[in-house]
């Protein structure tokens, strides 16, 4: 080597300062030396720096604690699946995490930007347990990274060796901002989102993340839970139960309020107008003849009918659209394999040794006592033993029931005997008999708590398993002996994890009953409005009684066939409302005066008439009771058209054509006025006939006035349409002023 040449040692690792490298990670700076001097020197240089870092690492190495032997063996199973494949997903947790979902925990992986090893285990620990378990597997593995371990739930734990990485940031935040059901698929997919932003960036996430949901009061308080991303069974019963109650009810008000709504509407005291919308039907502000009626009865029907189903679509359509959850979970479906993975792992290791250790799973049991308990299946008489020491959990195959997981291996298996699971986990024992010579009651009733369950006050890591699959031995080894053998299974499989997590159809279930319940809520609305409608429609009916005024327009009540009894006591009521309510001295236009004072002239004049002959008084102030029906009818006809002149000041409004004891005309309607002639007229009609001749003015001939005939009886032979009858009462049909003067001339007064 010549002198002046260039030496360049690179050492990788931690730094080493000197006169010739400075060097970390993969760059450095060159120093010039020569001679024989700067060759010494820089040998001596090159052993510091490649000492430096093992003095260096030397007290950590010493202080690092060796995992347990109930951990060591866990943990370098693990590390031997991480060494073939960085993402390892169990096998023990089916329902919650397919195994099939390792591909999409890679590809998520990979966006951390550093080596990244994930482990998805069942039975995840205290924070503590979990870390130290990534250390040790770590340690095995020998490959620095970020380490991830999952449950069935979250990201349980992740640790950082040798790379820059927001580990414990990302898992808070997956932890706060997540829901409890968000999965560990999307749990990991938030913490590596984390990740990916940086340290700077997943610092100040977090402490976002603890100050809007950590709780920070001594108990917690303060604490906000995130919505969750999926619902129950129960609340979609709850859901099907409030379709359908909507679906029933909304449409079923539709149908039943708006004809009835539409009648009260119609005859409510502010409905008809207060101007000269009638008069001669022509002029400013004059209703002009409807043509053809208005809107049929049958439209009006079609109307609603169609605006309930559409109301009834829109209900079905908006609560599927709203309610379209599908599952209650947010674990994907397994496949048949994922299924069937961990019971042909468990078969397998069961062929080769009839004691199996979870290698997932704390070891529980020593050296010691795995080598006795060998020793006793092998001693057992009745047939073979068969020990499977497996967590069970709902995740699972079985969804935690030991006897179908030991159903299924018995069916792999294809052997006779005594199988015995044991959870390392929570340390339950549970045996199962298949055609061995044991009292099969025995084994499903009798076996002691003590020895299924452990003692209750038992808080050893290894639930004492080795002890009480001892006593478990003995226990069988006692059994009295049956012919022929005798299986404890009832056969009981494990439900399907795809309907086990599948929520209900929204229209099943409970929507049956809240369509009941919607109809019945329906009609007591409706009972109520209509309740609410009637005593309003009465109070104003009191309040004309009473002698108030009549509202303008108002149509006065009156049968289309009236008896003789019914026409005097409204002539009594009429004649002295009209006379209560008229003052002569009252400041009225003349016009108007007049009018009234001839309804109530004329009126006297029909209903109060002078006695004949030589005991003639004169009027009296009362209604004769020999006034014939169609002269009373009359005299009422005149009075309320005074009421309503008075009330409204309008003397321009003929009365109602189909029957004038209703009082003013509110309109001119179509109608067909005789039954035997199909021909319709035109005709001013009152606001109750208004509203059934626009729904049905084919029938409006049934509203006609008809008065008692004459001939015997109380009421007469038959019935006579008023425009038939003898006097002055058909001229109603031409105005009030000709009324009055036929009533004038009847009378025999100028």
């Amino acid at each position: 080597m010549d002198e002046g040449d260039e030496v360049a040692v690179e050492v990788k690792g931690a730094g080493c300062v000197s006169g010739g490298w400075v060097r970390h990670g993969n760059g450095g700076r060159a120093a010039r030396r020569s001679g024989a001097a700067g060759l010494l020197r820089r040998s001596t240089v090159l052993v510091a720096c490649l000492l430096l870092p093992l003095l260096a690492a030397a007290p950590a190495l010493a202080a690092a604690p060796e995992p347990s032997p109930r951990e060591a063996g866990r943990a370098a199973s693990l590390a031997a699946h991480l060494r073939s494949d960085p993402v390892y997903v169990t096998d023990q947790l089916p329902r919650a995490v397919p195994r099939s979902t390792a591909p999409e925990f890679a590809k998520l992986a990979e966006r951390t930007g550093v080596p990244t090893y994930v482990l998805v285990l069942p039975g995840a620990g205290a924070s503590a347990e979990n870390e130290g378990l990534l250390g040790a597997v770590h340690d095995r593995l020998g490959r620095d990274g970020l380490y991830v371990l999952v449950d069935d739930s979250s990201v349980a734990a992740a640790s950082a060796f040798g790379v820059r990485a927001p580990a414990e940031d990302a898992q808070t935040v997956q932890q706060y901002e997540l829901p409890y059901d968000a999965g560990p698929l999307l749990s990991f997919e938030r913490f590596v989102e984390v990740i990916a932003e940086g340290s700077k960036k997943a610092a100040q996430h977090a402490a976002d993340a603890r100050a809007e949901y950590a709780g920070h009061g001594p108990y917690g308080e303060g604490y906000k839970e995130p919505e969750p991303l999926h619902i129950s069974p129960t609340d979609r019963r709850n859901q099907s139960f409030l379709t359908g109650i909507a679906l029933a009810a909304l449409p079923l008000l539709v149908l039943l309020l708006a004809p009835y709504v539409r009648r009260w509407w119609a005859r409510r005291p502010a409905n008809a107008p207060t101007g000269t919308d009638l008069g001669a039907g022509v002029g400013v502000g004059a209703e002009q003849p409807a043509k053809g009626g208005g809107p049929a009865t049958g439209r009006f029907r079609w109307v609603v009918a169609s605006v309930a189903a559409a109301l009834a679509g829109l209900v079905a359509l908006s609560a599927a659209l709203l309610f379209d959850q599908t599952t209650s979970s947010a674990a994907p479906p397994p496949t048949g394999a994922d299924m069937t993975a961990r019971v042909e792992r468990v078969v397998d290791g069961l062929r080769r040794d009839p004691v199996y250790t979870d290698p997932e799973s704390p070891r529980v049991l020593s050296g010691r006592r795995m080598d006795e308990l060998r020793e006793k299946v092998a001693e057992f008489e009745r047939g073979p033993v068969y020990v499977a020491l497996v967590p069970q959990l709902p995740e699972d195959e079985s969804a935690g029931e030991a006897e179908a997981f030991t159903d299924a291996l018995h069916a792999r298996l294809d052997k006779p005997g005594v199988y015995v699971v044991a959870d390392p986990l929570a340390g339950e024992i549970d045996v199962i008999t298949y055609h061995v010579r044991i009292d099969a009651n025995l084994i499903a009733f009798d076996v002691p708590d003590t020895i299924r369950y452990g003692d209750s006050d038992d808080r050893s890591d290894d639930h004492r398993l080795g002890e009480r699959l001892d006593r478990l031995m003995t226990f069988l080894d006692k059994a009295p002996r049956t012919d022929p053998p005798e299986t404890s299974s009832y056969g009981d499989a494990a439900p399907d994890p795809v309907e086990e997590s599948a929520l209900p159809r929204l229209f099943s279930g409970d929507f049956w009953p809240g369509l009941m319940v919607g109809a019945f809520g329906a009609l007591l609305v409706f009972g109520v409005v209509a309740g609410v409608l009637g005593v309003v429609r009465r109070a104003a009916r009191r309040g004309v009684s009473a002698g108030r005024r009549p509202v303008a327009g108002v149509a006065f009540e009156a049968p289309a066939a009236p008896s003789a009894s019914y026409l005097r006591d409204a002539a009594r009521e009429e004649l002295g409302a009209l006379a209560r309510e008229f003052d002569p001295d009252a400041a009225l236009p003349s016009a108007l005066r007049t009018r009234i004072w001839d309804c109530l002239d004329t009126a006297t004049l029909l209903a109060d008439r002078a006695g004949s002959g030589r005991d003639a008084t004169g009027p009296d102030g009362r209604v004769d009771d020999d006034v014939p029906p169609a002269d009373l009818a009359a005299a009422v006809a005149l009075a309320r058209m005074g009421r309503a002149a008075l009330a409204t000041g309008d003397t321009s409004k003929p009365s109602c054509a189909l029957n004038p004891l209703h009082g003013p005309a509110t309109g001119w309607r179509e109608a067909q006025y005789a039954p035997e002639d199909s021909r319709r007229r035109t005709l001013p009609v009152c606001a109750t006939c208004r509203v059934f001749v626009t729904e049905d003015p084919g029938r409006a001939h049934t509203l006609r006035l008809t008065l008692p005939g004459p001939g015997r009886g109380r009421n007469g032979g038959g019935r006579v349409p008023y425009e038939d009858v003898a006097g002055p009462l058909p001229a109603a049909r031409k105005g009030v002023p000709q009324l009055i003067r036929k009533v004038r001339e009847y009378a025999g007064v100028q």
